[in-house]
């Protein structure tokens, strides 16, 4: 199926359910194709998802019709139990890299290029950080012809030494401006806590060494008889 602009949006479930899969699908190939089981259990682990979730066999399983009718997912019969594997990669017309780092962004949200170098390691190996930033650069500057954007280049909020990115298959991040701020104020706070610590920590000491100089002060007059 050629690239063309998507009929609509992937929902946060199905974009979840897609991401397993591709991660599956490069992390344990010997159970992928995923049962229905194995694809709720990936859903929903605890940990490597932002944010965490609690899917329901229904809810994946709608997921998975609506992955199939956009043509992002298969259902493998044949077997006693129905297998599911992602056709992502070919649906978007993208380089394997590209598809490894949607599947990230889908799994975990919006990181920086660095942290996505990191959590790509089971994945796909990247060079180094320039590259993820290459391919995350062709997927933002996608052409309309070829289906648009599929990621964008969060703005940098306060206190942050990268930008962040997220994919654009559920659509534009909801409030990411807002987001940013949000995280520019926790950066603030987290300054401002640590600069009140370690002024409380300098007070501390400061007491300390009065206290030390007052015990001083005081044995030298017992001594000479004051």
């Amino acid at each position: 199926m050629a690239m063309t602009a998507l009929p609509r949006h992937l929902s946060a479930i199905e974009a979840r359910v897609l991401g397993t899969l591709m991660e599956k699908a490069r992390t344990v190939p010997d159970t992928y194709p995923l049962s229905l089981n194995l694809v709720v259990t990936g859903c929903n682990q605890k940990t490597s998802r932002e944010p965490v979730m609690n899917v329901t066999e229904a809810e994946a399983a709608q997921a998975l019709d609506g992955l199939r009718e956009l043509g992002f997912a298969q259902e493998l019969p044949g077997s006693r139990v129905t297998r599911y594997q992602h056709n992502a990669q070919r649906r978007l017309e993208v380089p394997e890299q590209s598809a490894v780092l949607l599947g990230l962004l889908m799994l975990r949200g919006a990181q920086t290029a660095g942290e996505l170098r990191l959590n790509a390691d089971r994945w796909y190996r990247f060079a180094d950080i320039s590259s993820v930033e290459g391919f995350l650069q062709e997927l933002a500057a996608r052409p309309a012809d070829k289906g648009g954007a599929l990621a964008v280049r969060l703005p940098r909020a306060s206190g942050e030494r990268e930008a962040r990115w997220a994919h654009l298959l559920c659509g534009p991040p909801q409030d990411s401006l807002a987001a940013a701020a949000t995280h520019a104020t926790h950066a603030s706070a987290s300054a401002s806590a640590d600069d009140t610590g370690e002024r409380l920590s300098r007070l501390e000491r400061e007491v300390a060494q009065l206290r030390q100089t007052v015990e001083l002060l005081c044995e030298q007059r017992l001594q000479n008889g004051g």
